[in-house]
Order: C-alpha cells, then structure tokens, then sequence
C-alpha cells in the first residue's frame, strides 16, 4: 500500500527541524526531505553569539545538537534528494525527487533561501575562481591576500570580520553611508585594523584573467568609477527564496518570499512555510526555530481538523 505521511518538511535546516520535532512531539507522522545534508545555512557560520542559551557556539555545533533533538523522535530522513517538482495543491501532495515520490496530506516548507547574486559582469564567469558566498568554507584560500566583501548587514560585515583571520586586507563595500549590521558587529569591525569601508558604491564589474584580479566600482552619489584590485569577492546583498519548484502555486511577495499568517499558514490549505524562505521581518536562527514550532503546531492542528471533519 503507497505510504501518505501526515506532514512532510522540505527543508532540514534550523526550521525544518524544528517543525520535525514539534510535529512528531504531536504524534504526527512526518518526514524531513532536503537537498543536501542537514543542518542548513548554520553549518557555514563559523560562531554563532546571538542564540538564546549559548554565548557562543561554532555554527556546525549548534547544527549537530538540533539534529540530535530531532533524532530523539524518530523523525524519517531523507537527504541528499534533489527535488523535482512538488505539486501543493492536489490532495494528498505530492513531492517528486530523483530518487522517488512521496506523499502527505501536508507540507511545511522550509526550503530557505540562497545568496542574491550581484548580476554583474564577471561574477558568474569567476564564481570558484575567486568569487564566493561562503567565507567560512573558502576564507582560507586568502592567507595574506586582499579581498572584497559587499553589503553593509549582518552577515557582510561578521564574514569581513572573519576573512581578516586570514587576508591582509578586507575592504567592505556598501551602497549606503551607513551599515545596518548590529552596533555590537559594527563597533568590532571599526576597531579591526584590516577593514576598510567604501561607502555609497557598488560593484559593476568583477574582471581578471584566469582569476579574479580586480573589481569596478561605482559610487552612486558621484557616478565616478575607479578599479580596485583584489584577489576575492564575497557578495553578501541579502537573500533569494529557494521557490523554484513552487513558484505560482501560493502567494508570494514581489522578490518571492512566501506570504503567511501568524500560524504560518500559506494561501494553500494544509501549506505551511517558515524561516528565510517566507516574509518575515528578520532571518535569524532564533526565529527560524520559532516559526518550526508554530508550524508544527499548527499542522498538528490541521490534521486534527480534518481527521474530524472526515469522522463526521
């Protein structure tokens, strides 16, 4: 007999697992599907100061106790699946991979959400090649050289932070005068000899030869031009929704995130989605974990709901 879950979780990272484990503490039948191992974005920051009850913790760590917690309930895994279509609105859904088909009567979708890219000349053709979205996995490859970091929040100034570890020199690029990074991760970056800031400009070229040897900028108050050279660039501009398979099906935003209530609810029946992938006012691994609690609540809810009005 084909197996329909009660609730499937697309996406293990800090939310996923989390609305894996509220769903299974609800005696729900649930399964997690990701693309790649689980753990998600964390498992890429190198210290994580900002989740409640730890100081500090190494960003894999953190990942590897939420997986523990998980495992604690039995919760079915299944990773390293690409995902090839995933039908939300037929009843069971039903959510195609390379490896096979699975069904449920409900979907939480904690897909995330990648890097924004640049868009601009070079940065595809050097991507690997001295373009990164990820200091913590390639910062290394930098030891006494120069690079370029771009954006003015959180992330952009913490990976700058971090790439001084091994670079001899860390320009910050941002379009603003001003950063939207925390004062506490901005005061750390002021006091750090190796950073750099250049204010009210962005990058319109990233040119070099085998590699990357410089980058274009434009300041967007004057319109003057001027190459800088460096060896790296890390764009770190914001965040796209991982919604390719899904896009259309539910309500999104203009720039895709998935719009929900305060249940996590989407505009499909039986849908949830939370962490970076819906719209929400701040992307952080603390609230990433909270949104899985709601939703896992909340699909235990719906499910009960519907055994009901199936009884009745």
């Amino acid at each position: 007999m084909e197996k329909i879950y009660d609730t499937i979780i697309l996406g293990g990272g800090p939310a996923g697992i989390s609305a894996g484990v509220y769903c299974a503490r609800g005696n729900i039948d649930c399964a997690i599907i990701d693309t790649s191992l689980l753990g998600g974005q964390p498992t890429n920051y190198l210290e994580i100061e900002n989740y409640l009850g730890f100081s500090s913790i190494e960003g894999w760590e953190l990942s590897e106790k939420f997986e523990q917690h998980l495992d604690k309930f039995n919760v079915e895994k299944f990773t390293m699946e690409e995902i090839q279509n995933v039908d939300l609105i037929s009843n069971p859904k039903v959510i195609k991979t390379l490896k096979g088909e699975y069904k449920a009567h409900s979907v939480i979708i904690a897909t995330g959400a990648k890097s924004t890219k640049l868009n601009v000349s070079g940065e595809k053709e050097y991507t690997g090649k001295g373009v990164s979205y990820c200091a913590v996995c390639d910062g290394a490859f930098y030891k006494d050289k120069t690079v370029v970091v771009v954006g003015g929040g959180n992330a952009a100034v913490e990976e700058g932070i971090y790439l001084t570890k091994f670079a001899s020199k860390v320009y910050i690029v941002h379009r603003r005068d001003s950063l939207r990074a925390d004062k506490i991760v901005q005061e750390r970056a002021f006091k750090n000899e190796k950073i750099k800031f250049v204010w009210d400009s962005v990058v319109e070229e990233i040119k070099g030869d085998s590699k990357v040897e410089s980058v274009v900028l434009k300041n967007v108050k004057t319109n003057k031009t001027t190459e800088m050279k460096t060896d790296g660039v890390f764009p770190y501009i914001g965040f796209t929704p991982n919604c390719d398979n899904f896009n259309g099906q539910l309500k999104q935003d203009e720039k895709g995130f998935i719009v929900t209530d305060e249940y996590m609810q989407t505009s499909i029946s039986g849908v949830f989605a939370i962490g970076d992938v819906r719209v929400t006012p701040l992307r952080q691994v603390i609230t990433a974990v909270a949104d899985g609690a709601v939703a896992g609540v909340s699909a235990v809810k719906y499910l009960e709901k519907v055994k009901e009005e199936v009884r009745v």
